[in-house]
């Protein structure tokens, strides 16, 4: 009887130690998203700055078709980017998994 309630015990402990392996995992891969976005803000913020820069030059003669394709362009590469981030994200789990 006491055997069985030590084993119990025993697994249950297993148990809450393979779920905090997992939560730490999580929480490691969390910060590093977290840190990534962070370098994907100030990169956007440096770039709208930029083009504010430019757009301030250029009051007079502002090409509108040129402002539109940039942006399109911009939101394309902000498309990939996130395309590439949840590849990785799902490349960390896969790794993580097996």
């Amino acid at each position: 009887q006491n055997e069985k309630e030590l084993q119990d015990v025993v697994k249950q402990q297993e148990e809450k130690m393979l779920q905090l392996i997992d939560k730490s995992g999580e929480v490691m891969r969390l910060k590093a998203e977290v840190s990534e976005l962070k370098r994907l803000l100030q990169r956007a913020e440096t770039e709208a700055k930029v083009l504010w820069e430019e757009m301030r030059g250029k009051e007079h003669q502002v090409d509108t078709a040129y402002i539109q394709e940039r942006v399109m362009l911009r939101r394309e590469v902000d498309k990939l980017r996130l395309l590439l981030v949840e590849k990785e994200d799902e490349n960390i789990r896969l790794t993580d998994k097996y």
